[in-house]
């Protein structure tokens, strides 16, 4: 089974007595205490709610590896250790060693399924570079069954501050665990939950001839931009209370046809109280 090279991925190892505690505590998403096989999807997020990055984590090796897009590596890697403080806890920036890599089925090594609520993505497969050199270059695979299944990704879809976690359905895929104590940016989430003010979330735009960030136009009003294109398909965090008419969007002038992904629990035309 061939592994596809995620080029625009950076690996962090989180090592140490208080490794689990840490990500725990700082991030959205129920980080595993040990290796179940499955990596949790999160989010880091500002005091005000907003993603800073997103990624998944996965146990193996007496460690918690951990993924998140190149663009924001630094910023992470820097909050990481701030927020380390006295905890016994090794941060090893692996982006010069490692690679992060895409596969449909389960490969050897460090894999963990990718299994964002009921959508299963596949594995992500981490390697040393040596290894992971026999890799396909195209991580062409799974961005198309990224879009396919409707999920938003930060780098392709959205930058750094530009969205809540509830806006990429993170609060319908398992990305935000609501058992858990406080984390950063948790009072932000909670309020979106009990007041149900989520207003944008994913949808898939098809039929599309535009670069990314070229906004989706619903009844002449801006609804949202496209991300990244997959054989002319995208994922859009569109404004649902703007698109009353599914057949009345354009992306560029032309018309689109836009879905909600299957495990969506909204639909177009809904609205809810300003956030």
């Amino acid at each position: 089974m061939s592994i596809y090279l995620r080029a625009d991925r950076a690996v962090f190892r989180f090592s140490g007595p208080d490794a689990h505690k840490l990500l725990n505590d700082v991030v959205t998403g129920h980080v595993p205490a040990q290796n179940d096989g499955v990596a949790a999807w999160w989010a880091l997020l500002s005091p005000q709610g907003k993603i800073l990055a997103e990624g998944l984590a996965g146990h193996a090796e007496e460690a918690i590896w951990v993924d998140v897009h190149q663009s924001v590596a630094d910023d992470f890697f820097k909050r990481m250790k701030m927020y380390r403080l006295r905890a016994q806890v090794a941060i090893d920036d692996l982006r010069e060693s490692h690679r992060v890599g895409y596969c449909a089925a389960v490969a050897a090594g460090i894999a963990h399924a990718d299994q964002r609520g009921v959508v299963q993505l596949g594995w992500r497969v981490i390697a040393p570079v040596a290894s992971a050199a026999a890799w396909e270059p195209d991580d062409a695979p799974y961005r198309a069954a990224r879009v396919e299944a409707g999920i938003a990704e930060l780098g392709p879809d959205y930058a750094p501050l530009e969205v809540f976690a509830h806006d990429v359905g993170m609060d319908l895929l398992g990305g935000i665990d609501f058992v858990k104590g406080c984390y950063v940016g948790q009072e932000v989430v909670s309020r979106m939950k009990h007041r149900g003010t989520a207003r944008r979330r994913p949808a898939i735009v098809s039929g599309v001839d535009g670069k990314p960030g070229t906004p989706v136009i619903a009844s002449g009003r801006e609804a949202g931009v496209i991300g990244g294109m997959v054989d002319g398909s995208a994922v859009a965090i569109i404004r649902l209370d703007r698109v009353g008419d599914v057949d009345a969007v354009t992306v560029g002038d032309r018309p689109v046809r836009v879905s909600v992904p299957e495990w969506a629990a909204y639909g177009f035309g809904e609205s809810s109280e300003p956030e």
